[in-house]
């Protein structure tokens, strides 16, 4: 079986769009060198296109999304989104001290913070945990600089130009 000999941990971050799409090209490369990678989901539900173009990649690659149906608004946020980034996170963790993935995607983790569902803390303690060969990825905006510190590799995603702002709308296949 193959595996990492060194993890490190990577966040994309930022306004820009991208940052899932970067992390879930790092998981392509790595399910193509047989790597085993779980990508755990905070704030989503299992109906965007890469669900179902990521079961074709099992079982080097696993998805788990954690969250309910629509969006959560600062000053909206229900106790079953606490619950939820909960469960991701635990699900997360059990996966890495399993040493059932080379590579931990926590794709919108740093949403899940800025959003007050989980605390800083907890996320710099489940970092602590990583064992020297799990390579974990953040995702999501705003990601504090408690986390960035705590990266080997930051990237932050900026919007240049978007056809958002010529009235186009988020396309299917492209944008979600």
């Amino acid at each position: 079986m193959p595996g990492l000999k060194q993890g490190l941990v990577q966040v994309y971050t930022g306004e820009g769009k991208g940052k899932t799409t970067a992390a879930f090209g790092l998981a392509l490369r790595a399910a193509g060198h047989g790597l085993k990678v779980v990508i755990v989901q905070f704030m989503k539900t299992a109906r965007y296109g890469e669900h179902k173009a990521l079961q074709y990649l099992a079982p080097y690659v696993l998805v788990k999304a954690f969250g309910r149906p629509g969006f959560i608004h600062r000053g909206g946020v229900q106790p079953e989104d606490f619950e939820q980034a909960h469960q991701a996170l635990s699900f997360a963790r059990e996966i890495m001290l399993k040493g059932e993935a080379d590579v931990l995607i926590l794709d919108e983790i740093n949403n899940a913070l800025y959003f007050g569902l989980l605390e800083e803390q907890e996320v710099l303690n489940f970092l602590k945990e990583r064992p020297p060969q799990v390579e974990v990825v953040l995702t999501g905006r705003h990601a504090p600089p408690s986390i960035i510190e705590a990266a080997d590799l930051v990237t932050e995603m900026r919007p240049i130009k978007h056809p958002y702002e010529k009235g186009i709308p988020a396309r299917q296949g492209i944008e979600f």
